[in-house]
């Protein structure tokens, strides 16, 4: 059973600074059989947008497991659905472990993770990725409230699917600050692309930095606008960065470069939480072109990057945070078309969506951490 999604509306909520990378957008993605409308006449017109129906059955966790906050979740080219939360959070034994294997119909089909005396594993999960081998990668967020630990996740992981160890960088409490080679701090989120680990980190750095996805051998990093990753300390009130300047807007990121995600034609996008915005790449790290989403509304929102899954991934998806909307841009101009959801306890609304995913379908997956800490399925129902 699915419900119809409401839709809201954007109306100039993005502005464009720079368009580097304004090729027109690829064809759209094929209209589903019997698809039923579900967004109203609210689209910027002349642009057809990708409509969803939520499915409040997915997912079916086993053994009367629940969910501690839901921080991450990623599709792999088998269609399952990595999903890593907080188990921690939940203070009682009847939590899922944290990494948690779903096929696209909800049933589990495995789950691993925690301490160990191998690894680092972080106290506070924060963000899961799957390479074309794959290989799970994981990222942690630590000192978070409720874990009841001090020390820092700066810590990068890399493991088989079925949670064997494999290669770690970094580790608790070693990073030497926004410039370190060696280490991450608080990293939030990763993208495999092309042999290449490619990390916005994060909560404690403010910058893109990429290794080797094979041997971890350190290869470049940047900051906002591809200037040089620089040790200051970040703006004090990172929740209004953007919000009311003129232009541009700051020349570093916020405390908080949130999520990154490279596209099929190696643009790399990162979502600059504080900020308000979204920036694009070259994978080399070279400026393109941003877009700001709700730039002078209260709270956080660029909290995530996914694309559709048509040939020239027409558009990008991105949650405000604050807001519990997703909103649907033309990837390849980063304007806002349309944003659907509400913060709200309904299936098909978000409580702080923190992160989101699509499968091969064009099927979206999307995390909360706000009460109730979900993980929804909206099945994709074609364009209008």
């Amino acid at each position: 059973m699915t419900r119809l999604l409401a839709a809201g509306i954007a109306i100039g909520s993005v502005v464009i600074l720079t368009a580097a990378c304004g090729a027109d957008p690829a064809g759209p993605m094929p209209e589903t059989e019997a698809a039923a409308p579900v967004m109203a006449d609210a689209e910027v017109p002349g642009f057809e947008v990708p409509r969803f129906e939520v499915d409040p059955e997915w997912p079916n966790l086993p053994n009367g497991w629940e969910l501690g906050i839901t921080s991450s979740i990623t599709v792999d080219a088998n269609d399952h659905v990595w999903i890593l939360h907080r188990p921690r959070i939940l203070h009682h034994p009847s939590g899922a472990p944290p990494v948690v294997e779903m096929d696209a119909d909800g049933n589990y089909v495995q789950g691993w993770g925690g301490l160990s005396d191998e690894y680092d594993w972080p106290h506070s999960e924060h963000g899961i990725a799957i390479d074309d081998d794959g290989n799970v990668w994981i990222t942690g967020n630590n000192p978070y409230p409720g874990t009841g630990e001090d020390d820092s996740d700066d810590m990068l992981l890399k493991f088989t699917r079925d949670g064997e160890f494999l290669m770690q960088l970094g580790g608790r409490n070693t990073s030497k600050g926004n410039t370190d080679i060696e280490s991450l701090q608080t990293a939030t989120d990763l993208a495999v692309h092309d042999g290449e680990v490619y990390i916005s980190d994060g909560y404690g750095n403010r910058r893109v930095i990429v290794f080797d996805a094979a041997t971890g051998e350190y290869k470049r990093m940047w900051g906002a606008f591809g200037n040089d990753a620089v040790d200051d300390p970040p703006a004090e009130d990172l929740e209004r960065m953007a919000a009311g300047q003129p232009g541009d807007g700051p020349q570093q990121f916020s405390g908080v470069p949130h999520n990154i995600g490279v596209s099929n034609d190696g643009i790399v996008y990162v979502s600059d939480r504080g900020n308000r915005r979204i920036q694009a790449f070259t994978t080399d790290g070279e400026y393109l072109a941003q877009g700001f989403v709700n730039r002078d509304a209260e709270g956080l929102t660029t909290a995530g990057i996914a694309f559709s899954t048509d040939p020239g991934q027409r558009f990008l998806y991105t949650p405000d945070f604050h807001w519990g909307h997703i909103w649907i841009l033309d990837r390849k101009t980063l304007r806002a078309l349309h944003h659907f959801g509400e913060q709200t306890e309904k299936p098909g609304d978000f409580r702080q969506p923190h992160d989101l995913a699509t499968d091969s379908q064009g099927n979206l997956y999307v995390a909360e951490v706000g009460p109730g800490a979900r993980a929804q399925k909206l099945v994709y129902k074609g364009l209008r």
